[in-house]
């Protein structure tokens, strides 16, 4: 039974020395095609088989709006703490901590200044790493201090949205944060500066039902899903099936709840053609 048994000298490299291909090289697509992961970065994290935009992060959307790939961040040193003070705070803790180590993130919201185009802009963006980018105390501080950044210096801001809703483990003070950045889009709006969201996929929750949808103009990319519950709780909740897709982007923007769908590669020049429009009609 010598053909059961392996020569020593057929083994051409020893399983010590065998190493595993690295992760994150290719990604594959929606439609099952392949591509390696620095094409994927130069085509805008979009998939060029079907065009499905792929989720990212604030550090690609900075990169990809600023000038050269060039900003400043603010308030990095904003982070969450247990606000409510339970009995039983140490496992948020310990997820905060391990998120943060995780992600390399202190919250679910990131800060930054810089030129688009040539013009000083203020941008906000989401993490969904960051526990699903959802709503707590430090992500309605660091949108405030943004915007208060943005009055202080005449700049236009942006959000940009990607949230699951609101951080349940800081119940009502999460809540409440929507009506402290409503209160100071307020006063961004008297300064007659800009302000434009973009909806990413996903946008649920408190974002979709507060300051994601008070934008100037909306924007949202192709087929992000977009909106305040979950499929099944609207189809309990009222009764009835519900269309196809009615969550899309393309389908809000059908119903007027979505001003522009834009292409990623498109979105630099799309938005900074906004903001110019916006600053000459408001003068």
């Amino acid at each position: 039974m010598a053909w059961f048994r392996r020569k020593k000298k057929n083994i051409q490299t020893s399983t010590e020395e065998k190493k595993d291909t690295p992760k994150g090289l290719w990604y594959k697509t929606p439609t099952g095609k392949i591509i390696d992961t620095e094409d994927l970065a130069k085509n805008y994290y979009v998939s060029p088989e079907d065009d499905f935009h792929v989720r990212i992060g604030s550090e690609e959307y900075f990169k990809m709006l600023f000038d050269d790939g060039k900003f400043k961040e603010h308030d990095a040193k904003v982070e969450s703490r247990d606000p409510l003070n339970w009995t039983d705070t140490q496992a948020y803790e310990d997820r905060l901590k391990n998120t943060q180590k995780k992600t390399g993130l202190k919250d679910s919201i990131r800060n930054a200044s810089g030129k688009m185009n040539g013009r000083e802009v203020m941008i906000s963006c989401m993490d969904f790493d960051f526990i699903g980018g959802s709503l707590g105390s430090a992500m309605g501080e660091k949108i405030v201090r943004a915007i208060d950044y943005a009055i202080k210096n005449k700049m236009p801001y942006i959000l940009i949205c990607k949230s699951g809703g609101a951080r349940m483990m800081e119940a009502a003070l999460s809540l409440m944060q929507m009506v402290k950045v409503e209160a100071k889009l307020i006063q961004l709006s008297e300064a007659k500066l800009p302000y434009l969201t973009l909806l990413t996929d996903p946008t649920f929750g408190g974002i979709t039902a507060s300051f994601g949808m008070m934008g100037d103009v909306t924007f949202a990319e192709p087929g992000a899903l977009i909106g305040f519950a979950g499929p099944r709780v609207i189809k309990e909740t009222i009764g009835k099936d519900l269309p196809e897709g009615f969550q899309t982007a393309e389908f809000l923007q059908e119903k007027g709840f979505v001003d522009v769908i834009v292409h990623r590669k498109h979105l630099k020049s799309k938005l900074s053609q906004m903001i110019d429009f916006i600053i000459e009609e408001k003068k």
